[in-house]
């Protein structure tokens, strides 16, 4: 197993809640960190159709098996369930009775916060870190990164990302789509994917995207709002001053792993990434979740914001420290422009006062300290300051 930043995090919180769910794409390690963290737990998985076909019909029976508590992973398939929980939680509040896991994020949120509110503690495990997959692969270049991905089954197993990626996508259109019965041409969905995949950093044209697909713009909403539930993609809302005056509208698109927008794009090699021409969105994408990853870690929320103005002036990323921000500029670049600066200082002079500090992450080798702003090494995310 790779070790997860996560996990003293989890360790509290299962000292403090009778609960805790961990939620996160599939594959991102959620079954394995439990099972890790919380050894002493009967575990019991609700995929198994004669485990969730008995915990539907007969709930209470079904815990009735758990009064020690147990970790019962993918809830979401078993909708009940949270309700019959919380009345066993209510009865006996012991911390860390039982631990949730699931991989359809507003379903399984939707569950937890109306049976669950203030008796579960809620964590979100993406896949690994950039700190993560170091530790694990600790020379790994830039292009083989981006080709990877994150998910750690790949890297703990030593698949190749090609073969790896191709049949999780493979597994999650014909098993999720297919529970959630939201997709009934999933050729023309498959291609809406991929077409998400190439405007991955880019500012969410749904009229455009549905255009290209084939579908209304209301198809091409509903399938955004289905790749976000099951974790496939990531939208990062724009920074406004207030409601009334959005210096733009529209959020931008990432995809939750870098490695399956690769795969998506018909990447195979790292040369193949290194020349093509969505090499500087894919940098960002890996920064931009990089980051989330970290906030989601620590027990923060998804909180990120980018900014962009009328005349296209932009910094990529937009992190909460307080009530101010640490503003970040993402160059895919190995040598440091000039240009890299400009929204920065853009960004700084119209709201000085939203600035808590500002940084340039680059594709190059070298931390450099310029007058103005620092300049980091995307290998510096490797090995964060403690």
């Amino acid at each position: 197993m790779i070790p997860r930043d996560i996990a003293p995090l989890a360790r509290q919180l299962a000292s403090q809640y009778p609960v805790v769910t961990l939620t996160g794409p599939r594959q991102s390690g959620k079954t394995t960190l439990c099972r890790h963290l919380f050894q002493d737990k009967p575990y019991v998985s609700l995929e198994d159709p004669d485990v969730r076909r008995f915990a539907e019909e007969d709930p209470r029976g079904f815990l009735a098996g758990f009064e020690g508590g147990a970790i019962l992973d993918e809830i979401q398939r078993a909708p009940a369930l949270p309700s019959y929980l919380q009345t066993m939680v209510d009865a006996d509040p012991q911390p860390g009775r039982f631990i949730l896991t699931g991989s359809h994020q507003f379903e399984l949120m939707a569950q937890v916060s109306q049976s669950l509110a203030g008796r579960t503690a809620v964590l979100r495990l993406l896949p690994l870190s950039l700190a993560e997959l170091a530790r694990h692969h600790p020379s790994q270049a830039l292009g083989p990164t981006l080709l990877s991905g994150f998910y750690p089954r790949l890297h703990d197993r030593g698949l190749d990302p090609s073969q790896a990626l191709g049949d999780y996508f493979a597994t999650y259109v014909e098993r999720d789509l297919r529970q959630m019965a939201a997709v009934h041409d999933l050729q023309r969905f498959e291609r809406f994917v991929r077409l998400c995949a190439g405007r991955i950093g880019q500012v969410v044209n749904l009229s455009s995207l549905g255009n290209d697909a084939g579908v209304s713009h209301v198809t091409a909403r509903a399938w955004l709002d289905l790749l976000q539930t099951s974790y496939i993609v990531h939208v990062l809302p724009p920074w406004f001053t207030n409601t009334s005056k959005r210096l733009i509208k529209s959020p931008k698109l990432y995809f939750h792993d870098v490695g399956l927008a690769c795969w998506l794009l018909g990447l195979r090699t790292p040369e193949q990434v290194a020349r093509d021409p969505l090499l500087g969105a894919l940098f960002e994408n890996m920064v931009v979740m990089d980051a989330l990853k970290t906030r989601f870690n620590q027990g923060e929320s998804a909180e990120m914001y980018f900014f962009r103005d009328a005349t296209g002036h932009e910094v990529d990323l937009l992190i909460p420290v307080g009530r101010r921000f640490r503003a970040v500029e993402v160059k895919a670049g190995a040598t440091v422009n000039p240009d890299y600066f400009r929204g920065l200082r853009l960004f700084a002079q119209q709201f000085p006062d939203a600035v808590e500090a500002g940084v340039v992450v680059y594709g190059g080798q070298a931390d450099q300290i310029r007058s103005d702003w620092p300049v980091f090494s995307w290998q510096r995310l490797q090995n964060p300051p403690e």
